[in-house]
């Protein structure tokens, strides 16, 4: 887990519930490597998600109580509250420290680029499995408020099947992973970290977490038939052999 001074702020008001605005930010304007159309449905192979009269919507409340539980650790809390910005410039930066290597578009340019672009492919997946369920998320169905109250307005209404952050995260891990093997523990821990957290913000149920993990892995293995990204796939190799040798 990160140590507590990482995200001062962010603990604050995580502790405090209180809201400072908006801190989905808006990223650049960046070319995809495959359109939305070229991704798979979602919706054609993957399951809907638990009526409210299942077994399985039965467990993703008691993960939810498992999820406001966590926030009494403050140092949880902050590491949730954290991983909430919709940036990837923060998915990035999150995701170099258990690679353990800085990365920045100065710093490396090519694996800067080849993430930006890839998280941005993979991410596409999510729309139409958002848009055709409209499932409503954990706060919105208790009428409770988030451990990110900031967020509240923004999300709210935009469909909670499958976890735009969680395909994120696991993309992030997978991607880096592939660049460097040798830190996978590291990335994965992440990664499932950063799914649990949108639990703990009371912004996701955990069937959505868990079908988002699957459904990063399925946009994953679309954009290896990509010959630009395996191009800059291998550049971004390149430079992280270079600056780690």
């Amino acid at each position: 887990m990160a140590s507590f001074a990482k995200y001062p702020l962010i603990l604050l008001f995580a502790a405090a519930f209180v809201s400072c605005g908006t801190a989905r930010v808006g990223t650049r304007d960046v070319e995809t490597y495959l359109s939305k159309e070229q991704m798979p449905d979602l919706v054609k192979c993957l399951p809907a998600p638990p009526e409210t009269s299942s077994m399985e919507f039965r467990y993703d409340i008691t993960r939810y109580e498992w999820g406001k539980e966590q926030r009494r650790d403050l140092e949880r809390a902050a590491m949730a509250a954290h991983d909430a910005i919709w940036s990837l410039d923060t998915v990035i930066t999150t995701f170099a420290v258990p690679l353990g290597l800085k990365l920045s578009r100065k710093a490396t340019p090519e694996i800067y680029e080849m993430m930006y672009k890839a998280l941005s492919t993979i991410e596409l997946i999510r729309l139409d499995p958002k848009a055709y369920y409209k499932r409503m998320r954990p706060f919105e169905y208790f009428k409770e408020p988030l451990l990110t109250p900031w967020e509240a307005d923004l999300i709210a209404g935009e469909g909670s099947y499958p976890s735009g952050h969680t395909i994120r995260g696991w993309s992030a891990a997978m991607l880096l992973t592939e660049l460097a093997p040798e830190a996978a523990e590291a990335l994965f821990k992440r990664a499932w970290e950063y799914g649990e957290s949108r639990v703990i913000a009371g912004a996701h149920w955990q069937s959505d977490i868990d079908a988002s993990r699957l459904a990063a892995s399925i946009g994953y293995a679309r954009l290896q038939e990509s010959p630009e990204f395996r191009t800059q796939m291998e550049k971004a190799k390149v430079e992280y052999k270079r600056l780690t040798k």
